[in-house]
């Protein structure tokens, strides 16, 4: 059957899409990108759609297909994988002449169509544009990609309906693939012959646990590629119009992860050496335990007035941009419901993006 290509200009129309898994995932991140009021219809979703969808990005009805749920959309997606039910959803939307299509996945590639193996990719911070030259061409040869929840997720609405999405979402305490299994997932489609793309976000050896996965592909033979990324610890201050460092001002920045608080008997961070700093303290991670490490950081030494600033949701269309002190930081938090993902910076840095506030950086255009 002969097809028309055309685009859809879907910006505040409603879209529907049933299924939710790695298919699903592929059409809602781009409609998200495209604007559309996505409503999702599947029993049980992936932990990146749910990520998706707690952050009012979409819709979830959390059950199975039913009549009518067609109703007042203009465009749907049936990607179950489930025959019988993608021709329900085809033939509702015929039926009402609204735009549809079906995507259920496909089978896995020949394993003698290409040489099997991994390249870990650093997404960076979100935008879909800031991805390297060479990331996006290891995207475009992938048979498999396995993705995180932060990395650039309209990357994933551009792979060809053959190539197979894995979510190896870590929500922040909340589900997650065990890292055993991602690594596992890794080496098996590889030694079946698949080209494999770890997509991440940020840069994979930055808190990305890159390097875990690279020994357990060497361990098992199958080659690897390290695409390097662009960190979200320098990143996303940046395009809030706030540099790590200046000339005169500061000689030092530090990236430290926040997700274990200080005076956890599991923490690896000198709290007190870095009370002392002068320079640029760059959290990743710290939403939860920002009072805590605010306390510590103040407590050893630095200024309860010390400029501070939280960057939610970095490098996307709703980035904001919150300032405060290390005194004021954890009523913010509260009062703005901040959640993850959020980059706080800490340092005199902070006040030449307040400066520049209105004429400084600005996210890249998407594409």
């Amino acid at each position: 059957m002969t097809v028309y290509p055309a685009e859809l200009r879907l910006a505040g129309r409603r879209a529907v899409v049933v299924g939710g898994g790695g298919a699903a995932h592929r059409h809602v991140a781009g409609l998200v990108a495209a604007g559309a009021l996505v409503t999702l219809v599947a029993p049980g979703t992936t932990p990146a759609l749910e990520s998706l969808v707690a952050a009012g990005r979409g819709t979830l009805l959390p059950r199975r297909y039913a009549a009518g749920d067609l109703d007042g959309a203009w465009f749907a997606v049936a990607a179950t994988g489930r025959p019988a039910v993608d021709a329900a959803v085809a033939r509702d939307a015929e039926a009402a002449r609204i735009h549809c299509t079906t995507d259920g996945g496909s089978p896995a590639p020949d394993p003698q169509a290409s040489g099997g193996g991994v390249v870990l990719v650093g997404g960076g911070p979100g935008d879909p544009g800031l991805i390297t030259v060479r990331g996006q061409e290891a995207l475009a040869q992938a048979d498999v990609v396995v993705a995180d929840h932060l990395a650039p997720q309209e990357l994933l609405s551009s792979l060809g309906p053959h190539v197979e999405v894995v979510d190896a979402s870590k929500l922040p305490r909340g589900r997650a693939m065990a890292q055993e299994r991602i690594n596992a997932l890794l080496v098996e489609h590889a030694l079946a012959g698949r080209r494999v793309v770890r997509l991440k976000g940020g840069d994979p050896f930055v808190f990305g646990r890159g390097m875990e996965e690279l020994e357990a592909c060497a361990a098992a033979g199958v080659p690897v590629e390290v695409v390097p990324g662009v960190t979200s610890a320098v990143a996303v201050p940046a395009l809030a119009g706030v540099p790590v460092t200046h000339r005169g001002l500061t000689h030092e920045f530090v990236v430290v992860s926040g997700h274990v608080p200080p005076g956890d008997p599991s923490s690896l961070v000198d709290w007190a050496a870095l009370g002392r700093l002068r320079g640029t303290l760059v959290v990743l991670m710290g939403v939860e335990t920002a009072s805590r490490i605010a306390a510590a950081l103040v407590e050893h030494g630095r200024a309860p007035g010390t400029p501070v600033a939280v960057v939610v949701d970095g490098a996307s269309a709703a980035q904001r941009v919150l300032r405060t002190t290390l005194a004021g930081l954890p009523e913010v938090m509260v009062r703005e419901s901040v959640r993850p993902p959020a980059v706080w910076v800490v340092g005199d840095v902070v006040d030449l993006g307040a400066q520049l506030a209105g004429s400084g950086a600005r996210r890249p255009a998407a594409g």
